[in-house]
């Protein structure tokens, strides 16, 4: 449980880019998305199949954005947590909420930035050694 009782955590099909951006750049995963690309923001949103956020009164402190199928896999594309409101929960019970959206079938998958490699295990994920990726073309 968050440790801020006064946090609600909601599907929110509807985040806009504003919010968005806001957020990624309070969190540390703003420096590893493209924030000034708004159209690449808008897109990342419009294509989501699951946004949840952790919201304090009106003010957004943390999101989890997902591309999934809600019955297989389901990829946490981005886990961000204002800075100010970081280690009190937030982001496993963003992970928890997320989680209880989809099938018990469904495995949760992610990459992780490079300052969240030892966070990840505390909230229940395990590494998998065969993860393969290709690099954006830049076109």
């Amino acid at each position: 449980m968050a440790k801020h009782l006064n946090v609600t955590y909601q599907t929110e099909p509807s985040l806009t880019a504003d919010e968005f951006i806001a957020l990624l750049e309070a969190s540390t995963l703003g420096e590893r998305r493209p924030v000034s690309n708004r159209k690449c923001i808008e897109g990342m949103l419009a294509h989501a199949d699951l946004t949840v956020t952790a919201r304090r009164g009106p003010q957004i402190v943390g999101v989890s954005r997902s591309v999934t199928d809600f019955h297989y896999c389901c990829y946490l594309s981005d886990l961000a947590v204002d800075t100010q409101f970081q280690k009190q929960g937030i982001g496993a019970a963003l992970v928890r909420e997320t989680r209880v959206r989809l099938e018990s079938t469904c495995r949760l998958l992610l990459l992780s930035g490079p300052a969240a490699v030892d966070y990840y295990p505390k909230i229940g994920f395990q590494r998998h050694p065969e993860a393969w990726t290709i690099p954006p073309t830049g076109r």
